[in-house]
């Protein structure tokens, strides 16, 4: 059984991996598809905008909080090697780190980064806008479901 301050920290990852989980469903369920309907000029701007905006402690606190609990929590598993719940807690923390903090590194933050080189305006950004958008939100499909599942994974170790 776990308990104690590991208790804690499993129940706060999952908070946190289930929270990130519904910003990332968000974007892939009504974000995304409201900005591609925009011309590509205003999309693009848009999307810059918010990619801006995300890098504020709100959200990065919440994003980046939870890929180090992650960590934690597999590390704390490793030591402490728990009787029940081992296999779920070390697929949760793999989960996050690498379906939904990894992902995001290597899949849509240089999609994010090729964009905000973009002028909204020029040709080049109204042919890549809806490559970025198909591309972008397949992977943010990806990043929503292994985060709901390191959060589901979590409390079923606790259970």
């Amino acid at each position: 059984m776990i308990d104690g301050p590991f208790l804690v920290l499993v129940v706060v990852g999952s908070l946190g991996a289930g929270l990130v989980a519904g910003v990332f469903c968000g974007f892939s369920a009504f974000v995304m598809r409201g900005l591609a309907a925009l011309p590509p000029a205003q999309g693009v701007a848009a999307m810059n905008a918010i990619n801006v905006a995300a890098l504020r402690p709100a959200f990065m606190a919440v994003f980046m909080g939870s890929a180090v609990l992650s960590a934690m929590i597999a590390v704390v598993t490793f030591v402490v090697w728990p009787d029940e719940g081992k296999v779920e807690l070390l697929l949760g923390s793999a989960l996050y780190l690498v379906g939904a903090f990894g992902l995001t590194a290597v899949a849509n933050v240089p999609r994010n980064d090729r964009l905000a080189r973009l002028t909204p305006g020029a040709p080049e950004a109204a042919v890549y806008w809806p490559v970025y958008v198909r591309e972008w939100t397949f992977w943010n499909h990806v990043r929503t479901a292994a985060s709901a599942a390191a959060s589901l994974v979590y409390i079923v170790a606790l259970v």
